[in-house]
């Protein structure tokens, strides 16, 4: 089709906010799915998405509308994930669009990632249409929430349009403005061939699928293909576009959206980002027809770098094959997921994995627990730390127990976010004691209309990986929302925590936490550790101890068997000699026993910051 007839565009919004419902409207109004079809979030493919209401993978379909002129316009819809995680996705996917709906629910109004996506979108140089979604609700305030988007876009208030994505109320107004003001895609279609990659999937029988957004010239089904970022080569074995399901076609012309197959094994050599370009075999006439090969990739690519790391360990050690087969088999859907082999003495052999940010380690560990039947356990999640020995080495430390000996230390330094929290007026106090007390450092504050505020605090990520959210729900009765970005590492006073169980340091307790805070956390942490370990024949000591220092000690008593209950009166001896016999007994014990650390003592370290 002529690319003045192709619109490609994006739906950006804050979670639950009605996108994937929007999406399912245009399907419907364009007549790309038949009603007997049709069902709720038809573009999230995935039971977990279903179930939480949530979009975790970009999907693409192709729709056609006829306008109001009588032409008929070839319409791209690029769903993006909604969730501050799978920001460089949301960021590739609007790469590949010259526009964005920004859909704002008219009850709640401008929330964190609205403002966060909205940026993304600014700074690609899309064209936003802002609409109201939600206005049939009763609590709808359409004036309210339409002055909080002028202000954010500097919309007039009267042009946004109003819609309902359940009721279809407004949606054929919103193709037809997409149509008039996003423009049509402006690539060389007979330049040398240059897609984008904006996201990319598995198949057990046809290898990686990518989804690519054709910018210059065409690909054809049969042509070598090369990836400019990672150097992968490989030829086109099939190529097509989504209507929503995969329609085979010969060729993607320049401004077309679509998909490409090219029988590869490994999801991480087509990289989401990269830039895939065609090159002519030597000889012959293709060759000699060939536009040549693109010289200068795409903008924007980088290297995924997962920020959270934890452990995941077998409940039952017998299933530590099965984990890393389906470790194995999930990794070629996320190519964002990094793992590697992991031994601790308490909790035996498992993996210690790399994830985006706290959803992306749920849906993974929830994933690996429903598709391939696991029972897991998954160790206190921790972020990356760089660390500058002594003697000038530089180190990268995923986990706790790695952490190098203290006097070998220089300087520590771990990430920090910037984060932007959006909550009604009378929670500022409330937000703003929660960050102080996480060392956040106050770097900003607006109001978005006279009820609601945007504060932006530098927080270091090892603060806000555990309970943060919860925390910022609860104190402000669940009205706040929250963005963040990772601003970079800076040093910190930062020590490694161990915990001592009779003497024995228990690796998977171990945690690295800022030094004033070290007490504080070794004390509530020994206290919850005596009420979960069991009861021994003799003391049990638990310590909390920053290299040889010990900060904070909890004891769990000994049963004491009454070994004199049978010596009715009669001398004092014989009970002396029945308690030293049993005195030597449990010093022996003490010398050969092991404490066995039950699972339950592990959820302890999780629920540090429920106190």
């Amino acid at each position: 089709m002529d690319q003045s007839h192709i619109r490609n565009f994006s739906i950006i919004a804050h979670i639950d906010h009605g996108k994937s419902t929007l999406a399912d409207r245009i399907l419907e109004l364009t007549h790309t799915v038949e009603a007997r079809e049709m069902r709720a979030q038809l573009l999230d493919s995935m039971d977990l998405e279903r179930e939480r209401g949530i979009t975790i993978k970009a999907q693409a379909v192709r729709v056609f509308f006829t306008a109001k002129d009588g032409e008929t316009y070839q319409l791209h819809l690029i769903d993006t994930p909604g969730h501050v995680d799978f920001t460089y996705e949301v960021s590739r996917s609007l790469a590949a669009c010259e526009g964005a709906l920004l859909v704002v629910d008219a009850a709640q109004g401008v929330e964190a990632q609205t403002v966060a996506n909205t940026y993304l979108a600014v700074d690609a140089g899309l064209e936003l249409i802002p609409c109201l979604n939600k206005i049939d609700l009763p609590g709808a305030e359409p004036e309210r929430v339409a002055g909080e988007v002028s202000d954010l876009i500097g919309e007039p208030p009267e042009s946004i349009l109003k819609i309902s994505g359940k009721t279809g109320e407004g949606v054929g107004e919103v193709l037809e403005e997409l149509i008039a003001r996003v423009p049509p895609p402006a690539g060389d279609p007979d330049g040398p061939p240059r897609a984008l990659i904006f996201d990319s999937e598995f198949d057990q029988y046809r290898g990686v699928i990518a989804y690519i957004r054709v910018v210059d010239g065409v690909f054809r089904k049969g042509e070598p293909i090369r990836a400019m970022a990672t150097g992968t080569e490989a030829e086109i074995d099939d190529l097509g576009f989504f209507s929503p399901q995969m329609m085979p076609t010969d060729q993607l012309a320049a401004g077309e959206v679509g998909y490409l197959i090219t029988g590869l094994k490994d999801v991480t050599l087509l990289r989401v980002g990269d830039t895939l370009t065609t090159h002519a075999k030597a000889g012959g006439t293709a060759a000699r027809n060939h536009p040549g090969e693109a010289k200068e990739p795409l903008p924007g690519y980088r290297e995924v770098k997962p920020m959270v790391f934890c452990g995941l360990f077998p409940i039952d050690s017998d299933d530590y094959p099965d984990l890393r087969d389906a470790l194995e088999k999930l990794v070629l859907n996320d190519a964002a997921l990094s793992w590697e082999p992991e031994t601790s003495d308490a909790l035996g052999f498992g993996f210690r994995c790399g994830f985006l940010g706290l959803l992306h380690m749920d849906i993974v560990k929830e994933r690996l627990e429903r598709e391939y039947d696991l029972e897991l356990l998954a160790t206190m999640p921790s972020v990356e730390f760089d660390v500058t020995l002594t003697n000038r080495e530089e180190i990268e430390v995923h986990n706790p127990s790695d952490m190098p000996d203290p006097g070998t230390i220089e300087e520590i330094r771990e990430p920090f976010i910037t984060a932007s929290v959006i909550a009604p007026k009378e929670f500022v106090g409330a937000v703003m004691g929660l960050c102080q007390e996480r060392r956040g450092e106050h770097t900003g504050m607006h109001y978005l209309s006279p009820e609601r505020v945007q504060m932006t605090y530098e927080l270091p990520l090892a603060e806000i990986v555990l309970d943060f959210f919860d925390q910022l729900k609860s104190r402000t009765k669940g009205y706040a929302s929250l963005d963040y970005e990772i601003s970079g590492m800076k040093p910190s006073d930062l020590v490694k925590l161990d915990v001592l169980l009779a003497g024995d340091t228990v690796d998977a307790l171990s945690m690295v936490v800022h030094r004033d805070k070290a007490y504080e956390m070794g004390r509530t942490l020994t206290e919850k550790l005596r009420k979960r370990i069991p009861r021994q024949q003799y003391d049990v000591p638990i310590q909390a101890a920053i290299g040889a220092h010990v900060i904070a000690r909890e004891t769990v008593k000994a049963f004491r068997k009454d070994v004199i209950a049978g010596c009715y009166g009669g001398d004092i001896t014989r009970k002396k000699k029945l308690l030293e016999k049993q005195r030597e007994g449990k010093k022996r014990m003490k010398q050969v026993g092991r404490v066995e650390v039950p699972q339950e003592a592990f959820l302890a370290v999780l629920e540090l910051g429920e106190e």
